[in-house]
């Protein structure tokens, strides 16, 4: 459907970070909380291939999306796993979780008169990742794009005090959304001030868990940073 995001190859990329980073390895007592959820089939799945037994909330404006991913939720009784709410991440009364989690738009453009406006990310693609980096929960799992302003994503993160505490890159192809003309352009235009990294087929997209309080000695963000400007 047009008004529902779907990219197979990205959703099954932030389901794999989310089991991997955060639901196998944290304790089921704890909760966490997800901007824009979708259909809510990357959640879904990583539920439903763990134990993990705490609660996701997630917050997703989009109708069509909410009611799709509500029915998927009641198919395989989950409700008592991951409640999503139909309203506005930051204008809404967020319950407290020890975890953030996200893939959030990130596809940059002048305004967001693109085919899919919620997938605007802002000019350079990075601005609500940056803002979801600046409410300050300990624990954040981000995408974060190698066209959308990587290593200046990674450096307000260590400005707000995080640490790269775990993260995997994987390639992908230029799909419907990014290829889109007025998309394109402006990644061609952010290449030149190095904002955006990729060769003429792929990107790479990075599934990373920032942390607080962490050992900075063991931070990741220079290896990170590396890879994701690679291309």
């Amino acid at each position: 459907m047009k008004d529902i995001f779907f990219c197979p190859e990205e959703s099954k990329f932030y389901s794999q970070c989310l089991e991997t980073m955060i639901l196998n390895q944290c304790c089921n007592s704890e909760s966490l909380i997800e901007f824009g959820s979708g259909d809510g089939s990357p959640v879904i799945n990583s539920l439903l291939r763990t134990r993990f037994d705490g609660l996701i909330h997630g917050f997703e404006i989009n109708s069509s999306a909410w009611k799709a991913a509500n029915s998927t939720i009641e198919e395989y009784n989950l409700g008592d796993k991951y409640v999503i709410h139909n309203q506005s991440f930051f204008d809404s009364s967020r319950p407290q979780a020890e975890y953030l989690i996200s893939n959030p738009p990130y596809l940059p453009a002048p305004d967001n008169d693109i085919y899919m406006p919620p997938l605007h990310g802002g000019v350079d693609g990075s601005t609500l990742t940056k803002k979801l980096l600046s409410l300050g929960y300990d624990n954040v799992l981000l995408m974060i794009s190698s066209f959308s302003d990587p290593e200046g994503t990674i450096n307000l993160a260590i400005e707000k005090g995080y640490s790269v505490s775990d993260f995997v890159v994987v390639p992908l192809p230029f799909g419907y959304y990014s290829s889109e003309p007025k998309v394109r352009n402006t990644i061609t235009e952010l290449r030149k001030n190095n904002k955006a990294f990729y060769s003429d087929k792929i990107y790479f997209l990075a599934g990373v868990l920032f942390k607080k309080q962490q050992d900075f000695s063991k931070d990741l963000s220079t290896e990170l940073v590396q890879l994701m400007t690679a291309l």
